[in-house]
C-alpha cells in the first residue's frame, strides 16, 4: 500500500511547483494547501473504457495543479477508487502532496451490478455478519459501525493507500426517511465512533459528512441536518478533540442554499461552518453537467457548449441525482 497522508509540508511542495494563480489554493485548519479546484469520479459506466479516461483525467488534473482527489466507494460499484488509486501511482506524486477523500455509506458492488442483488448482499454483507437486515435502510444504506469498517478496509484496498485523509459518512440524511430522528443520533454517534478509532489506527485522518439534500433544506424538512447536531454527536463521542473536519454538499449556479439559505439556527451553512472551522467542499458544482438543460443563468449557453465537447461518456442528468436504487428489502 502507498504509505502516509497528506501533509502540511507534502501539499506546500505541490502547491509552489504548480505556479498556479494567487488564490487558488486555500490554506485549511490543519495547514493542508488544497486546491481550489478537485476532480470527482461520480459518473459514468462500469467499464474499463471509463476507467481509462478516469484515470487519465486524474493524471492531468494533478499535472495541472490540482491535489484534492474525491471519490466513494459506490461510484461506479468500486471501478471508480481502484481507477483513482491506479492513478495516484502512475503519476509519480508522493501521497503526502495529495488530499484524498472517499465516502460510506452506500451498499456497492464489486465492479459491476450482479444478476441477483439481493443474493450479492447476502452472501457478501449479511451471512458474514457485516449487516444486519435492520440495519440497512431504503433498500441501500447503512451506517453499522461493522459496515464502515468493513467499508473502510475496501477503500482502503481499493485506493492502494495506508490512509484515506478524508472519509466522509455518505448521506447520512438517507435514513431519516425511515428512522425516527432520535434513533438516526443515536445511530450517528455509533458511525462517528467506529470513525474515530479509524483515525486513532491512522487508516483515515479525519472524518465529515457528504450530503445532497441534508444542509440543504428546510429545519422543518423530514431531511434536514442540522450542523450543531452533527457535530454536538461528534462531541458526545470524543469531545472537543474530535477529528470531525469537513462536509461536502451540492453547491452551484442553482443550487446555492449554503451561501443564501439561513436554515442553521439563523445562519447560513457557510458562516455555521466557518464559525466550526469546518472545510467545506462542494459537489455537483457544474451541475453535475446539467448544463445540456436549460439555465436561467446568462452563462448558461457557454457551459452548455464546453460540457457537450468536454463531457465524455456520462449519462443523462436526470439518472444522477437520487440515492442508488433499492438493493434489499
Amino acid at each position: 500500500m502507498f504509505p502516509g497522508r497528506a501533509t502540511p509540508e507534502g501539499t506546500a511542495r505541490f502547491r509552489d511547483a504548480a505556479d498556479a494563480a494567487t488564490g487558488h489554493f486555500r490554506r485549511s485548519p490543519e495547514g493542508l494547501s488544497l486546491s481550489s479546484l478537485g476532480i470527482g469520479t461520480y459518473l459514468g459506466g462500469d467499464d474499463a473504457k471509463t476507467d481509462a479516461l478516469y484515470a487519465a483525467s486524474v493524471r492531468r488534473a494533478l499535472q495541472l495543479g490540482l491535489n484534492v482527489v474525491d471519490t466513494a466507494i459506490n461510484y461506479r460499484n468500486q471501478r471508480s477508487e481502484r481507477t483513482v488509486g491506479a492513478a495516484l501511482r502512475e503519476s509519480g506524486h508522493p501521497r503526502d502532496a495529495i488530499v484524498l477523500c472517499s465516502k460510506g455509506g452506500y451498499i456497492a458492488f464489486d465492479g459491476e451490478r450482479p444478476h441477483d442483488a439481493r443474493a450479492y448482499v447476502e452472501e457478501t454483507l449479511l451471512r458474514p455478519g457485516i449487516l444486519q437486515p435492520g440495519e440497512i435502510v431504503a433498500g441501500c444504506h447503512s451506517m453499522a459501525r461493522r459496515f464502515l469498517a468493513d467499508q473502510i478496509e475496501r477503500s482502503r484496498r481499493n485506493l492502494g493507500v495506508e490512509c484515506i485523509d478524508i472519509y466522509y459518512l455518505h448521506n447520512p440524511e438517507t435514513q431519516l426517511g425511515e428512522v425516527p430522528r432520535a434513533e438516526f443520533l443515536r445511530r450517528l454517534r455509533l458511525a462517528f465512533q467506529e470513525l474515530e478509532r479509524a483515525c486513532d489506527d491512522r487508516r483515515i485522518a479525519c472524518y465529515g459528512t457528504a450530503t445532497w439534500n441534508g444542509y440543504r433544506v428546510a429545519p422543518d424538512d423530514e431531511e434536514h441536518l442540522s450542523l450543531e447536531e452533527v457535530l454536538g454527536a461528534a462531541h458526545d463521542v470524543a469531545g472537543s478533540a474530535h477529528r470531525f473536519r469537513a462536509i461536502q454538499l451540492p453547491f452551484n449556479m442553482e443550487m446555492d442554499e449554503a451561501a443564501t439559505f439561513r436554515n442553521q439556527g439563523g445562519v447560513t451553512l457557510l458562516e455555521a461552518a466557518q464559525t466550526a472551522r469546518l472545510m467545506v467542499f462542494a459537489s455537483a458544482s457544474v451541475l453535475q453537467d446539467g448544463s445540456r438543460g436549460s439555465f436561467r443563468n446568462p452563462c448558461a449557453r457557454h457551459l452548455g457548449a464546453w460540457t457537450r465537447t468536454h463531457s465524455g461518456p456520462f449519462s443523462s442528468p436526470a439518472a444522477r441525482r437520487g440515492s442508488p436504487a433499492r438493493w434489499w428489502g
